[in-house]
């Protein structure tokens, strides 16, 4: 569906790039399945978040990754969030395409809860940081470490904040350019590029989700 400067669509991320264009996006940006299984403990309505879809194995990755580099344009970057639970087979798998240009940091400025008696409090996800070709800095260079509050997860099990979306997109990317988010979740990377004055497209293979992103973009659009 055609909403505000891009397109969201519902459908496998595979099928749907397989479609696309080769070297026609400016900026991947995503948040895929950490292949952990995850399945959060957060109420909403008396209900949990779903499980995430393909989330159970990371039999996707290798195939994503070619994908996600054939539409790449020569010289630009691109965003893979990843838990440290499966670090290093993201980097194995971006690598075989990708430059590795750096692990990107986010710490969230108030900390999730997890194991209360028996581990840590987590503060940090992890972003593998990629070049296709060269890509080059907008603004000043900063350090490898984002604070950005995390979000209370209302739509999505791992939501992440607009801004911190919004200042990666910045980073790397120009008004009007392309970014693309194979793995919507719930519209946060499509209000970020909104907010940037970016086309974007969206990819969602949950029908709950993509509704909800959905209603969330034509709530931004509408403001």
């Amino acid at each position: 569906m055609l909403i505000g400067n891009g397109t969201l669509l519902l459908g496998d991320c595979l099928d749907v790039m397989r479609g696309l264009p080769s070297e026609s996006v400016d900026l991947t940006a995503t948040d895929p399945p950490f292949g952990m299984a995850y399945q959060s403990n957060r109420r909403v309505v008396k209900e949990q978040h779903a499980k995430i879809h393909g989330d159970d194995s990371l039999d996707w990755l290798d195939p994503f990754v070619v994908e996600a580099y054939r539409v790449a344009k020569p010289n630009t970057a691109g965003y893979f969030f990843c838990s440290h639970h499966a670090i290093d087979v993201f980097k194995q798998a971006l690598e075989r395409c990708f430059k590795i240009k750096n692990l990107l940091v986010w710490e969230k400025t108030n900390h999730g809860t997890g194991d209360l008696k028996g581990d840590f409090a987590p503060k940090l996800e992890f972003c593998w940081f990629v070049h296709k070709g060269r890509a080059l800095i907008r603004g000043k260079r900063d350090p490898n470490i984002m604070r950005f509050a995390r979000t209370q997860n209302e739509l999505h099990p791992t939501q992440k904040p607009v801004e911190l979306m919004e200042y990666l997109i910045n980073k790397f990317s120009d008004e009007g350019q392309l970014v693309l988010d194979p793995f919507m979740g719930s519209g946060t990377t499509a209000i970020a590029a909104e907010r940037s004055g970016r086309r974007w497209i969206g990819i969602e293979r949950d029908e709950g989700y993509y509704n909800a992103a959905l209603a969330r973009i034509w709530t931004e659009c509408a403001a």
